[in-house]
């Protein structure tokens, strides 16, 4: 808004890739929630103290390969994903300065997870409240008083990211002490390091393989003009906002899934996924209705360039009525990596998200060119992808808990 919409199309170029990068750390972070999950429910403290020290350095490390990678490839990738010329150099500044924050994003993904494995989930939530409003308050000095435009935008995001990720180990720190945990020695296990690469690398590659299907989407929105780039940015906050409160609900799901595998509680089992699964899609369902009925008032916030906010109007109106949808997809994911199965469902949000965007765009939207030829495959990949997977979430539950007591 006060940078200008060269500066907004700039950052919005960027997203699909730094959901990719921080993707795989949330995917891992997950991994992580499961297994710590399934050591509380089994009450085993041997277990979950080699568990944590496995899941910090696999999470640390993986920060790290993320970062270097990202900062030698950005413009590689940036330039391969067709951003426009005028783009470019802005998305390249901003792209290598967020990804900084990438080690701060992995360790801040081991803290939630063993927190909320606990059932704390408050002490991440007002912790990244008040790194939100550190992040809020330096974006308006360095964007408006210094006029730094992205080079502040991408700062305050690093200095945010780290303020949460530093108040989150220090609170993991002090739960993990009351245990009397040895957590200054070195004897990682190398089997639960291979547990938590074996549930949360599939369990990152999902939410990659949708960053990398939604690249060619990307590369979709930049064959229209630098408006139709901004308003598309502009709209992926509203997205953002809407999934993240879902995706609260699919953590909490695959936690108590995992919890009452490890306690042998075979019905409850199921109530966490149908309930997580309501709460959702409720969730989306309604947010997306009040997002398309006051769409333009939110789009107001981050444009005040009339072009850009009808591009935006013309995703809004399909998405926001697809939001519920996505819930059946993503919490039964989620769902099933609560049973330790990750692989399978990867292969099918591959098949049908992936492989069915790309043919999407290479084939409905290659004719039509339209606006709404492009988003619709939203909801119809979504569709797809969440048949298979609660048919196969059917069979696991029922191999999984065929033994266990109703």
């Amino acid at each position: 808004r006060f940078a200008g919409y060269h500066a907004l199309g700039s950052v919005g170029s960027t997203g699909q890739m730094i959901f990719f990068c921080s993707g795989l750390l949330i995917g891992l972070g997950g991994g992580v929630n499961v297994l710590a999950a399934i050591c509380i429910g089994q009450k085993n403290q041997k277990d979950l103290e080699l568990t944590v020290k496995a899941s910090f350095i696999t999470c640390f490390l993986a920060g790290i390969l993320i970062f270097t990678f990202a900062l030698i490839f950005s413009r590689s990738i940036l330039s391969l994903l067709h951003t426009r010329p005028e783009l470019i150099d802005d998305a390249i500044i901003y792209f290598r300065i967020y990804m900084f924050s990438m080690p701060a994003v992995s360790l801040y993904c081991f803290g939630n997870a063993i927190l909320s494995a606990h059932g704390d989930t408050k002490s991440p939530l007002y912790y990244l409240i008040f790194a939100g409003i550190v992040n809020i308050f330096l974006d308006l000095i360095l964007v408006i008083v210094f006029e730094l435009s992205v080079i502040g935008v991408g700062i305050a995001t690093v200095v945010s990211q780290y303020i949460s990720c530093i108040l989150t180990l220090r609170k993991t720190y002090h739960l993990l002490s009351s245990y009397e945990f040895n957590l200054m020695s070195l004897n990682f296990s190398r089997q639960k390091i291979l547990q938590v690469l074996k549930i949360g690398i599939p369990s990152g590659m999902q939410n990659a393989i949708f960053a990398l299907a939604n690249l060619f989407i990307i590369s979709a929105v930049n064959s229209f003009d630098a408006a139709m780039v901004a308003g598309n940015a502009a709209t992926m906050n509203g997205d953002n906002l809407v999934y993240n409160i879902m995706a609260a609900f699919y953590a909490a799901g695959a936690t108590f899934i995992g919890q009452n595998l490890g306690a042998q509680k075979k019905k409850r089992i199921l109530n966490s996924y149908l309930i997580s699964l309501f709460y959702s899609a409720l969730a989306g369902f309604i947010l997306g209705f009040l997002l398309y009925f006051f769409g333009r008032e939110f789009l107001s916030l981050f444009s005040k360039d009339k072009i850009v906010i009808d591009y935006a109007m013309q995703k809004f109106k399909i998405m926001t009525f697809s939001f519920g949808i996505s819930a059946f997809m993503d919490c039964t994911i989620a769902a099933n990596r609560g049973l330790r199965k990750t692989f399978i469902p990867s292969l099918i949000v591959f098949l049908g998200s992936c492989i069915f965007r790309i043919l999407w765009v290479l084939t409905v939207f290659a004719h039509y060119k339209t606006v709404e030829s492009l988003f619709l495959l939203y909801p119809f990949s979504w569709a797809i992808t969440a048949v298979f997977e609660i048919l196969y979430f059917i069979r696991s539950y029922l191999a999984e808990t065929r033994n266990l007591p109703e």
